[in-house]
């Protein structure tokens, strides 16, 4: 693991940005988020300490981390995330060159919001030793399928949903990553 806390959750938002900013991964996490209501920090977390410090989260370990980190992400990050998405179509004025700079802040400010929780999620990471010497695509992929697993059940997506294609998309992202 990282020495410090503080590094562990430098290290996890430097990743989660670069991972985000991949082709077709925003696409991905955006998907997750909405169909089988993802939390794409947690996802991202979980990617990172997998990738970068070959941790293996168990599914009590990311029902753990989602508990943590609910009330802020239910509270204050869906709120602020509702509200950047009301400004796209309205209320009046919006959406228009006047509100635009409005909404570019509360964007910032949901932003602000994520590192906020991903900094929570850091400092509830469980500590323990890597699990092995690297992390293959399988191991990656069950432990992906595991965040999404935790929440389609809390959220009662479809069974048959296949979320298999972008769970596809974020692991060959961030496996490119670690090389």
């Amino acid at each position: 693991m990282a020495s410090t806390r503080s590094e562990l959750e430098a290290d996890s938002w430097a990743f989660a940005l670069a991972i985000y900013a991949k082709p077709g991964v925003a696409e991905a996490c955006l998907t997750l988020q909405n169909e089988a209501g993802v939390d794409v920090m947690l996802l991202l977390m979980a990617t990172f300490v997998a990738v970068k410090q070959r941790l293996l989260l168990t599914a009590d370990e990311i029902r753990e981390l989602d508990e943590a980190c609910l009330p802020w992400r239910e509270q204050i990050v869906r709120t602020l995330r509702a509200i950047r998405s009301e400004l796209k179509t309205g209320p009046r004025p919006a959406p228009n060159v006047a509100t635009e700079p409005f909404r570019s802040q509360v964007k910032a400010l949901e932003l602000a919001a994520e590192k906020l929780q991903n900094k929570l999620l850091a400092e509830c990471l469980p500590l323990r030793l890597p699990e092995t010497e690297t992390v293959t695509l399988e191991q990656l992929r069950t432990v992906l399928k595991r965040v999404v697993a935790h929440f389609v059940k809390r959220r009662g997506v479809q069974p048959g949903a296949n979320f298999s294609s972008s769970i596809d998309t974020i692991v060959e992202a961030a496996i490119q990553d670690a090389c």
